[in-house]
């Protein structure tokens, strides 16, 4: 036990602290939504009843596509585009999508290659994408998931004002559901961005996320 939690620690860290994190949101978002019938003289709800409502999974499903975004256009843009000296890019002599000898494929297989990678054709194709493809069915899923609940909260509000309701066509035309989304595509952005960049000039001792303390800023791809 104490083998697979060293050699998944990164994993179980960040599952606990996501699991703790989207409790606090859920207590949080429940006292501020009970705090906010209150005021307009409604009645309280439960956590449980709040926890299946479709104001908190607005807001969760608002953060978790444009997370998922913001991984999806990275793995893709990193097969082509680069960035001189930062461990967040590709070496510029690797751009693309690299010969069967640096991805380890074909004849370049290894006894412990992963089976998709040895049997060729479609199967291989489709592992060879695998990463982008799952990360970007995430994020429409959740992008979905996210407009089918922020279409409620809309209407809810809709209907506590005497207005009339959308249908979901046209609730994905709204500044309301686009306000919800570009928020959050825009400091996703932002922060990759910064990731990338900083990295050429700034240091952190250890972690693989930078290079080595002593590195060249120009030094491109390496790992600290």
């Amino acid at each position: 036990m104490a083998r697979f939690v060293r050699d998944n620690g990164l994993s179980l860290a960040f599952g606990a602290i996501f699991l703790a994190t989207l409790i606090g949101q859920a207590i949080s978002g429940a006292d501020t939504f009970n705090h906010g019938q209150a005021l307009h003289n409604g009645d309280p709800i439960s956590l449980g009843h709040y926890v299946t409502s479709a104001v908190f999974w607005a807001d969760v499903m608002e953060n978790w596509q444009s997370e998922y975004l913001q991984f999806t256009l990275y793995i893709f843009a990193t097969i082509w585009l680069i960035q001189k000296g930062s461990n967040e890019s590709k070496k510029p002599d690797r751009v693309g999508r690299e010969s069967d000898e640096q991805q380890r494929l074909g004849t370049h297989t290894q006894p412990d290659s992963p089976r998709w990678a040895k049997a060729g054709g479609w199967r291989t194709t489709v592992f060879s994408n695998s990463l982008l493809l799952v990360m970007t069915a995430i994020w429409i899923a959740s992008w979905l998931a996210q407009s089918l609940a922020g279409r409620i909260v809309y209407n809810a509000e809709q209907l506590d004002h005497q207005a009339a309701t959308v249908s979901w066509p046209t609730y994905v035309t709204t500044a309301d559901f686009w306000n919800r989304t570009l928020q959050n595509w825009q400091s996703e952005f932002l922060a990759i961005g910064s990731m990338a960049i900083l990295s050429v000039f700034l240091r952190q001792r250890g972690s693989p996320e930078s290079k080595p303390v002593g590195a060249p800023h120009a030094e491109t791809a390496s790992s600290g």
